[in-house]
């Protein structure tokens, strides 16, 4: 079992690719083979496969067997736990401007919302 920190490194590592990114995209509207997710890209099939397995590492895919295809799949579990890492940090940002249009309405309202010229 690997650690949230390496877990977390992994997947954004593997996030870091064009390629990756764009085949995460197109596994959003569903299970799609190797031979599938290569179509679009000017690069071989070895080359894309290698790319799943830098997302199945990140544990951002996953495969499984249907007969004689292997179809690569989301696992929409990882990227909710990504998506909640970056949350908890957004929500505390959030809440630091809130405080600081508070402070400025009040500084505003406090000095009759004109500012100083000077001389």
């Amino acid at each position: 079992m690997i650690s949230d920190d390496v877990a977390l490194d992994l997947a954004f590592l593997a996030l870091a690719d064009p390629i990756r990114r764009r085949i995460i995209a197109r596994l959003s509207k569903g299970p799609a083979t190797v031979n599938e997710l290569a179509d679009p890209f000017e690069i071989s099939k070895q080359a894309v496969s290698k790319h799943i397995q830098v997302l199945e590492q990140a544990q951002l895919v996953t495969r499984s067997r249907d007969a004689q295809r292997r179809p690569v799949h989301l696992n929409p579990a990882r990227l909710e736990a990504l998506t909640a890492w970056i949350d908890q940090y957004r929500l505390v940002r959030e809440g630091q401007f809130r405080n600081l249009d508070a402070v400025l309405k009040s500084n505003a309202a406090a000095g009759g919302g004109q500012t100083s010229k000077e001389s």
